[in-house]
């Protein structure tokens, strides 16, 4: 099981960025962060990086009930989704696995939790041309 699903995309880095904010949001994620690593990366290190940003979505609901269920399951969230150009010109989007990511919580109530929102960040992904 791969720990992130991922679909390249021929489409404008920013424009795409864009697309994947408004695709979280309708299937019921905000996005609490954004981190543009290129510009950490530059502005650290003195070094040039592709553009690579990631977004840390999260559902309320789903969090809620995560934090209920396991009250260190904090160190798993958000979700995080990137957007990064590639070598060929492309953007690529990939989004964390919760099923893997979580798997080595050994809680069965999560786990339908997990599958909920692999669901959901799957939708994100799909949506994506």
């Amino acid at each position: 099981m791969n720990y992130y699903m991922n679909k390249t995309v021929s489409a404008d880095f920013e424009q795409t960025v864009q697309k994947v904010i408004d695709a979280l949001k309708t299937e019921g994620f905000g996005v609490l962060s954004e981190i543009n690593i290129d510009e950490k990366l530059k502005e650290k290190l003195g070094v040039n990086f592709r553009k690579y940003k990631i977004l840390g979505a999260c559902n309320p609901a789903y969090a809620y009930k995560a934090l209920q269920l396991e009250d260190k399951i904090g160190v798993m969230l958000p979700c995080n989704v990137i957007i990064q150009e590639t070598k060929d010109g492309s953007v690529e989007v990939s989004a964390v696995n919760p099923i893997s990511s979580m798997s080595g919580v050994n809680n069965p109530q999560l786990m339908d939790i997990a599958g909920e929102i692999q669901s959901k960040l799957r939708a994100v992904i799909d949506k994506l041309n």
